[in-house]
């Protein structure tokens, strides 16, 4: 691939159009088979990791104590969506905005829960492409529920802290492990960005060193890219800015200053995905600066070779008309003297293109 799946981003209305509201209706691309439940319930001293589960075993009530976390791998399951929704009291609301992969990020307080929608972003494994994902947040008082639509990996780092017992993950509340998520996904927007940036960077180069061989069309598949990134990453800033500032129950006042330091990194991400823009609008320009330039160069060049032959074969017009009666015919130096007048005049004239800092 070589471009991000920006289709992925757009709204797509054809599905929902017309359906009654809170009828979940998958919208996206399936990106995988089966949909499957994977279970962490944890406290200080306990760890208890499933990663096949049914729901049955992660229905809220069936463990008391610790954080329960369901992440779901798969969200066009409509079906099992709605059996959680009822096991866990979701909102029909929820329950839609869950299935569709094109809901803009948002996050909303309900009694018992808040959910938060997002896009996650994640570089392939071939380093060629950054894949947007569609991820459904849920806190609830002591469980988290998290939809990916695949086996998207950028939650890895948290499942390591909650299996080593490093950190505080283990001995604060669910919202904590809520912010750890978001952390992860905002710790990828780094990288993505970055990513990014270092192939804008190369193109600089490439457009500096040599623009002839520069097809402008990458020009405006930076754009395209930076745009996709630009929706994702924007709407973020409303979504953690809202959560810490909200008065939801399900967050605790002690972790407030982790979502206003996680509310500071999402404003850099955006801070650098504008200077990329930045960088990108400026390349065009560079790109038509230098290639105008670089025809300049061969522009004088041939006009500084066509000034030197201009005399040149001014002269040698001149004797080849063959003439009856030209006296120079019959010199014997003649032939010599024509060749040391030509010489002189090209050694002159180059050493004024010289003197002029044209040559």
């Amino acid at each position: 691939m070589s471009a991000l799946p920006l289709r992925h981003l757009r709204p797509s209305s054809r599905a929902t159009a017309f359906q009654v509201p809170g009828k979940a209706v998958f919208v996206g691309e399936r990106r995988r088979e089966r949909t499957t439940l994977h279970l962490i319930r944890y406290d200080c001293n306990r760890l208890d990791d499933q990663e096949d589960a049914d729901l049955e075993q992660c229905r809220p009530g069936s463990c008391r104590g610790g954080v329960t976390w369901v992440n779901v791998s798969g969200v066009h399951d409509v079906a099992l969506i709605e059996a959680i929704g009822d096991a866990f009291g979701l909102h029909p609301m929820t329950r839609e905005d869950i299935a569709n992969t094109s809901q803009r990020p948002k996050w909303e307080e309900f009694p018992s829960y808040g959910f938060a929608a997002l896009k996650m972003l994640e570089i392939d494994g071939a380093a060629t492409d950054v894949r947007i994902e569609h991820v459904s947040l849920i806190l609830g008082s002591d469980w988290v529920l998290s939809f990916l639509e695949d086996d998207g990996d950028v939650f890895a780092s948290v499942r390591a802290r909650i299996r080593g017992s490093s950190g505080r993950v283990r001995t604060l509340g669910a919202d904590y492990l809520a912010y750890c998520l978001l952390d992860a996904v905002v710790d990828h927007y780094f990288l993505a960005v970055e990513w990014i940036g270092e192939r804008i960077e190369t193109f600089d180069d490439a457009v500096l060193n040599n623009p002839a061989r520069v097809r402008v069309e990458e020009v405006h598949r930076f754009k395209r890219e930076l745009l996709a990134l630009r929706r994702a990453v924007w709407p973020m800033r409303e979504v953690v800015g809202a959560i810490g500032k909200g008065e939801a129950a399900v967050i605790r006042s002690e972790t407030t200053v982790f979502w206003r330091d996680l509310y500071d990194h999402t404003v850099q991400v955006i801070d650098m995905v504008e200077t990329s823009r930045d960088t990108v609008t400026s390349l065009h320009d560079t790109y038509l600066s230098s290639l105008s330039n670089r025809m300049n160069e061969v522009m004088k060049t041939l006009t500084i070779i066509s000034t030197i032959f201009i005399p040149l074969t001014f002269i040698a017009g001149v004797y080849g008309m063959n003439f009856k009666h030209m006296p120079e015919l019959d010199w014997r130096y003649g032939y010599a003297a024509v060749w040391m007048a030509m010489v002189t005049l090209t050694v002159l004239l180059v050493l004024w293109f010289r003197r002029r800092t044209w040559l």
